[in-house]
């Protein structure tokens, strides 16, 4: 059937280019993002991460080229995808319950079902007893996790996620990286995610695509090791896991200005 094709990824961008006017953003782009795994993109500024990201979540247009999400063409936005805002994007007016709650509100799901699911994932997210609080009540860390809760209850098979830690403290980043861990364990969904950070982008992800700068392209995928299966502490002192980290970098500084 035209438009659909079989697949064992839940996302797959197949020569994708994009121009902004003259200039070329992306250049014959293609990546596969495996099921139920975080991919990590991770390149110099400016190099397309969150465009190619926007044209997953069928924000942006691809200039020519294609992408499937569960095997079907990206036309647009869907339900299969949500999207987690670097800037959380929350409504000013609206409690924590009816911003997490707000996506299943548009889809029109009865009021007792999307808040039940609105406080499961309030508590999962670490924020139980929150529920009536409002945005400008809340640190900056809550408000991401809030984002985060109301993208995971719209029951997307797809997280696209543009760098959501870039405005936290160490601390409560470090402490959103291993509660993502835990997420990508227990949700069975497919994450990707955008970050500058190589030690985050180890840390986290299944999969790590390296782009070069604009145009970008793939320069190179790695799939970090069984290092990740321990505990979050030990990650960050393990032999590998910092070789890793040291071996992107000399890959990417010969792009750093």
């Amino acid at each position: 059937m035209d438009g659909i094709m079989t697949t064992t990824h839940a996302v797959e961008v197949r020569n994708v280019f994009k121009n902004y006017g003259d200039v070329e953003a992306l250049h014959d782009l293609s990546l596969d993002f495996p099921k139920g795994e975080l991919t990590s993109l991770l390149g110099p500024s400016g190099c397309g991460k969150t465009t190619l990201l926007k044209i997953i979540a069928g924000l942006l247009p691809a200039t020519s080229g294609e992408v499937f999400v569960n095997g079907e063409t990206v036309t647009g936005p869907g339900p299969d995808r949500a999207f987690v805002f670097q800037d959380f994007a929350l409504l000013p007016w609206a409690s924590v319950l009816r911003n997490v709650a707000f996506g299943l509100e548009l889809r029109n799901v009865p009021k007792s079902e999307r808040e039940a699911k609105a406080e499961k994932y309030i508590a999962d997210v670490g924020l139980k007893g929150f529920e009536h609080k409002y945005p400008h009540q809340l640190s900056g860390g809550m408000r991401q996790r809030v984002g985060l809760a109301r993208a995971l209850s719209v029951d997307a098979q797809v997280l696209l996620m543009d760098e959501p830690f870039s405005a936290v403290d160490e601390q409560t980043r470090r402490k959103f990286q291993e509660d993502l861990l835990d997420l990508v364990q227990n949700e069975n969904k497919t994450f990707i995610f955008v970050t500058h950070s190589i030690e985050e982008a180890v840390y986290v992800s299944d999969q790590i695509a390296l782009l070069l700068p604009r145009p970008s392209r793939v320069s190179e995928i790695i799939r970090p090791g069984g290092f990740r299966h321990k505990d979050p502490d030990s990650i960050r002192r393990d032999s590998e896991y910092l070789d890793i980290v040291d071996d992107i970098w000399k890959s990417l500084r010969t792009y750093v200005e």
